[in-house]
């Protein structure tokens, strides 16, 4: 029974850290989201405008994002009965923001970046995801 207790304790713990963590990282992506709007990113490379290209280069960004205990637990008892697995929707979500909002932040005073490619992996099981976002940075001459 005490197990019980302790298990039930942890996951109404990982519930409320988990959603507070979770919406102040939202938070912080849609603020850094409107700073950085003026760098459009395109996934294709038809998007070059006629002028004079200074320089290009590689830039990147990469996240790590973590679940919470109550996200593992829901997430494992979805997975028995399958189908949609919507409480790890958000960690993918999170994950691939903050990988371009990072990748962004690299690319400072970036005219457009080009070609942007965002790469996920999981790590330590479906615990935790990364993502990998990665472009090319077109700088114009002025």
């Amino acid at each position: 029974m005490g197990d019980l207790i302790q298990l039930a304790v942890l996951v109404a713990i990982g519930y409320f850290v988990g959603s507070r963590i979770e919406k102040k990282h939202y938070r912080s992506i849609k603020e850094r989201e409107k700073k950085l709007l003026c760098c459009p990113v395109v996934t294709g490379d038809d998007f070059l405008e006629d002028k004079p290209i200074r320089v290009t280069r590689l830039v990147s960004g990469s996240a790590v994002i973590s679940t919470d205990y109550f996200k593992m637990i829901a997430g494992n008892l979805l997975n028995l009965i399958g189908g949609e697995v919507s409480v790890f929707e958000s960690l993918l979500d999170r994950a691939r923001r903050e990988a371009v909002l990072r990748m962004k932040e690299e690319a400072t005073k970036a005219d457009i970046i080009l070609n942007l490619r965002i790469e996920t992996s999981t790590i330590a099981g479906r615990n935790s995801v990364e993502a990998l976002a990665y472009g090319t940075a077109v700088y114009y001459e002025k």
